[in-house]
């Protein structure tokens, strides 16, 4: 088996090496409540485009720190029963997918929501404000803040968890049976999604970024998507002095320190020979998960397509 990581026996019970803040719990739980002070001022606006069984809305809601985000909804256009539905998100620096792509879940009888994420290809707003570097890349904005809620991905696994509050509020959804879904960056929000909002039933994580940091810098892998990680210290630690101070704080948004949160039932899909989220680090990810839980693993497959999981996944989440 080609390997560029750890052998698999070791990568069964590996739970990962960045730090986890003692106050983990109580970050979260503040953030949490902060969300939930907030009037989201829902609105659904009709979309330009038009399908024969499929209803499509512009869905937009105001997140923590004032920002106003976007997300595609669609419903099917006859609904007997309060429907199950399905929160997507998005890979890193993208946008929710086209409408065609939401068509199959709406076709199956789901109503689905796909976020598009703060400052990255959709139309959610980003409201900045933050100290230091903001040249590149969301994993280090906010990190030369005294505050750690000032991460831009707490708000970004905060406007997770808000969607999934609002979709669960819509009348023609059934609350206890919402499922989130999505791959890299999408994978680690669906996660987090599972992680901050008790109540999402199932989980379908595809190979998911954004954990375990320090591992991908010590694998020499802080390049694409990880490769603010090397800006950071280049520019702003080149001796790596606070190394310890960056990556416990870099622990908040790590999404295998809150997977121990999540009650959903879990499934992931896992490449072997992932160079762009190391192998490692979605164990670590799978491993701190108490809840029901099961992976497909693919030897010889990278950061990319991988045969039949979707169509598993969907399989999946159709048995809600």
């Amino acid at each position: 088996m080609p390997l560029i990581d750890m052998p698999l026996e070791k990568l069964k019970s590996y739970k990962g090496i960045n730090p986890c803040p003692a106050d983990i719990d109580d970050y979260w739980d503040m953030a949490l409540s902060e969300m939930n002070s907030i009037d989201p001022d829902v609105k659904l606006i009709p979309s330009k485009f038009k399908f024969k069984t499929v209803e499509c809305f512009d869905l937009y809601f105001t997140g923590v720190k004032g920002a106003r985000i976007h997300a595609k909804f669609a419903r099917p256009k006859v609904i007997d029963s309060p429907a199950p539905a399905l929160l997507h998100f998005h890979g890193y620096s993208g946008a929710a997918p086209e409408w065609t792509s939401l068509l199959s879940y709406a076709g199956q009888g789901f109503c689905i929501a796909a976020l598009d994420c703060r400052g990255q290809g959709g139309s959610s707003e980003d409201v900045g404000g933050v100290v230091g570097n903001t040249l590149r890349g969301h994993i280090i904005r906010g990190l030369d803040c005294a505050d750690p809620h000032e991460l831009l991905f707490r708000h970004i696994f905060l406007d997770t968890a808000q969607l999934a509050k609002i979709v669960m509020s819509f009348p023609e959804v059934d609350e206890k049976r919402v499922g989130a879904l999505g791959g890299s960056q999408g994978g680690a929000l669906t996660i987090a999604c599972a992680a901050l909002e008790p109540r999402i039933r199932k989980a379908v994580s595809t190979y998911p970024f954004l954990s375990d940091y320090k591992r991908v810098w010590e694998m020499d892998l802080a390049e694409r998507a990880y490769e603010e990680l090397k800006i950071y210290f280049r520019n702003f630690d080149p001796r790596h002095e606070r190394e310890d101070e960056i990556f416990t704080k870099l622990g908040y948004i790590d999404i295998k320190n809150i997977a121990k949160r999540i009650k959903a039932e879990v499934v992931m899909g896992i490449g072997l020979m992932d160079a762009v989220c190391p192998p490692s680090t979605q164990f670590a990810v799978y491993n701190n998960i108490n809840a029901p839980k099961k992976y497909y693993i693919y030897p010889d497959f990278g950061h990319e397509y991988l045969p039949e999981f979707n169509d598993i996944g969907l399989e999946f989440l159709l048995d809600m």
